[in-house]
């Protein structure tokens, strides 16, 4: 019997025009587009996709990071599967700087289907942090402690995994993921309504602007909560859940990486850029 290929996009989040994978896989996406203007006093045209059409939240890109191209991609693509990825940041294996020989394909993804429901990149180890302890360091842990409080009146079944994820020295990070439509609809249904109440509770105005990048940044740790739980409640299994390789487009300064890091544990220096 001839398996029937469902239709996948997997969106790539930019704020700048860059060079994309040809694969029709891809879907390039200008989050941040709300109010952005060009020299010539024109709205930015970047030759994709903006996030500020349709049902969006592209004025929150400041703040949210490329999690306004995940909500815009919820809310109005159509595909069986749905992913994120980074314009720098891809699921696959770098191979001699050639990202379309690099990239993730279909062929890659349809041997695990139907059975993996959710693709995520391999886990971030951290080794002598926790994700709690992490998150600490770097940036500023009320904003976290916020959003157990939210959890704990919004969805307590989560305290749980909130309170075992957060003691990890691991994670699936950086906002990737490859999901089944509906297991989409079920996280983001869950994710949004957590940052929108997280707005109303935490003043951003004395924070720097890479600071104010938290939203994007809870995200990534409470995926794994959400994740967890539904491991725990046996609404997924392990076997329908599928690491995956991810590489940097970019040659990464693995010794100013460290640095910063063990700057952050040791001397309580948040960081206030990208690295």
């Amino acid at each position: 019997m001839i398996q029937e290929i469902p239709s996948m996009n997997i969106v790539v989040a930019s704020h700048k025009q860059y060079v994309m994978p040809k694969d029709q896989l891809y879907f390039p996406l200008h989050v941040g587009a709300e109010g952005k203007m060009s020299t010539d006093g024109k709205p930015l045209d970047l030759g994709y996709q903006k996030d500020n059409t349709g049902d969006n939240i592209s004025a929150k890109n400041p703040g949210y990071c490329e999690l306004t191209g995940l909500y815009w991609a919820w809310k109005n693509l159509t595909a069986e599967y749905i992913g994120l990825v980074h314009y720098r940041r891809y699921f696959g294996r770098k191979k001699n700087n050639d990202l379309d020989a690099s990239v993730l394909h279909e062929d890659d993804l349809i041997p695990y289907l139907p059975e993996v429901k959710i693709f995520v990149p391999k886990k971030r180890k951290y080794y002598i942090e926790t994700l709690y302890s992490h998150y600490a360091h770097t940036h500023y842990p009320a904003q976290l402690d916020e959003t157990r409080k939210i959890i704990s009146e919004m969805c307590p079944e989560y305290l749980s995994s909130f309170d075992r994820v957060i003691k990890h020295t691991y994670g699936y990070m950086f906002n990737m993921c490859i999901m089944r439509r509906d297991w989409l609809d079920q996280y983001c249904s869950w994710l949004f309504p957590i940052l929108f109440a997280l707005e109303n509770r935490v003043d951003t105005n004395s924070l720097s602007a890479f600071q104010a990048r938290f939203y994007g940044r809870i995200s990534e740790i409470i995926f794994n909560v959400w994740l967890d739980h539904q491991l725990e409640t046996g609404t997924l299994q392990t076997s329908e859940i599928k690491e995956l390789p991810s590489f940097m487009v970019e040659k990464v300064n693995w010794w100013k990486k460290g640095t910063h890091f063990l700057k952050a544990k040791f001397f309580g220096k948040k960081y206030e850029g990208s690295f």
